[in-house]
């Protein structure tokens, strides 16, 4: 799996190294929140380490999933988030960012650079992205990149049920936007 880069991240494919960094920094309600509530909460002790080991990192192996710590460049030794690729119906990619590191446009970096990786490396025609209507930062992102809503439904989230939308956008609708 490669790494990335963008203008201020270096993204590296995650490694069982990573579960301290995000073991202190992902198990805040203001990140959980309003993700699947395949995440247990309270957040458990080993949780970083049990998503590595059960989740992340059998997927790479699989070739059905890509996750990538986000580094800033001037602090590479530094995880300050996660964002992933999957080959999981009307669910491709997935991020968080540590609170400290929010609002400062890194997520719009790196949800673009997996995108080209999604379409151009990986091939793939279609990407689906759901996310939860109380979610405005991350409904930004997509809606910057070319993406539209294509449906509304109920989903199960950490914080309990809420309205969500399933964004999509296709290869070719990727490629117009990074022309722009």
């Amino acid at each position: 799996m490669d790494w990335l880069r963008t203008a201020r991240l270096i993204l590296q494919p995650l490694t069982l190294a990573d579960a301290p960094a995000i073991q202190r920094e992902f198990p805040h309600w203001e990140i959980v929140r309003l993700m699947a509530a395949t995440i247990p909460w309270p957040y458990p002790d080993d949780g970083a380490l049990s998503y590595l080991e059960h989740i992340a990192l059998p997927k790479m192996a699989a070739g059905e999933g890509w996750y990538w710590s986000l580094r800033p460049l001037d602090a590479s030794d530094t995880l300050i988030g996660v964002i992933s690729l999957m080959l999981t119906e009307d669910d491709n990619r997935g991020f968080w960012i540590a609170r400290d590191w929010q609002r400062q446009g890194l997520m719009t970096e790196a949800a673009d650079v997996v995108s080209d990786y999604w379409f151009n490396v990986l091939g793939q025609t279609v990407m689906r992205i759901p996310k939860a209507i109380d979610n405005p930062g991350s409904r930004r992102i997509s809606e910057r990149t070319g993406a539209r809503v294509i449906r509304t439904e109920e989903r199960m989230m950490v914080c309990g049920p809420v309205m969500a939308e399933i964004w999509e956008i296709t290869a070719s609708e990727w490629r117009a936007y990074r022309q722009v």
